[in-house]
């Protein structure tokens, strides 16, 4: 998954505190908005990502960063 495109910044947020193995109520208080928004946002996501639960998306995304990691240190220094 392509998460930098297919996801809205928020959607991104939201993924990413998912990663890091936060709560809805977590991730709704950190980013003070209501669980309810969260929980539908995630559902966005799993819809968007192909993926039908937090630990799937989780290693998704980590997949993701390491690839886009793996991509930097490919590129030639000049």
């Amino acid at each position: 998954m392509d998460y930098h495109t297919k996801l809205s910044p928020r959607q991104r947020e939201i993924a990413r505190l998912v990663a890091t193995g936060a709560s809805n109520k977590e991730i709704a208080r950190e980013l003070t908005i209501s669980i309810k928004t969260v929980k539908n946002t995630l559902t966005s996501v799993f819809a968007k990502s192909g993926v039908y639960s937090r630990t799937e998306l989780a290693i998704q995304l980590v997949r993701a960063e390491y690839a886009m990691q793996e991509q930097h240190q490919a590129l030639p220094v000049n």
